[in-house]
């Protein structure tokens, strides 16, 4: 199983969540958006232990199995479909969760969230533990 994590299910998983850990330790390939990974960092930044913050992040993308996915034409593509079907649909979220729910959608993940923001995304397998 491939799953995409949420900023939310990161911060979930470093703070010893079992149920986030368990999910992770069941996947094949642990996936991070670049979008989650800024959003990292801007709370990194806007934080008071940044290196600590850092350095954990450093060690969790270097496991094996996890993956820092960038934004490829691919995913912009799939951004762009899923934007224009929330419009249509009249259910907004977050710009960010639109690239991230478009990244999981690309890559065949599953999206790891406690967000329930991703529920109008058509196609997307959520898993809120």
């Amino acid at each position: 199983m491939r799953i995409c994590l949420d900023t939310n299910a990161f911060s979930a998983l470093t703070k010893g969540n079992p149920r986030v850990k368990a999910v992770v330790e069941e996947a094949d390939e642990v996936i991070l958006p670049a979008i989650v990974f800024g959003e990292l960092m801007f709370g990194f930044l806007n934080g008071s232990r940044f290196s600590e913050n850092e350095k954990l992040l450093s060690r969790f993308l270097e496991e094996g199995g996890v993956a820092l996915q960038p934004v490829t034409r691919d995913i912009a593509e799939r951004y762009g479909y899923v934007k224009a079907a929330l419009k249509k649909n009249g259910t907004p979220i977050p710009e960010n969760d639109i690239w991230i729910a478009a990244t999981a959608l690309e890559t065949g993940s599953r999206l790891v969230t406690y967000d329930s923001d991703f529920a109008h995304v058509g196609g997307l397998v959520v898993i809120s533990p």
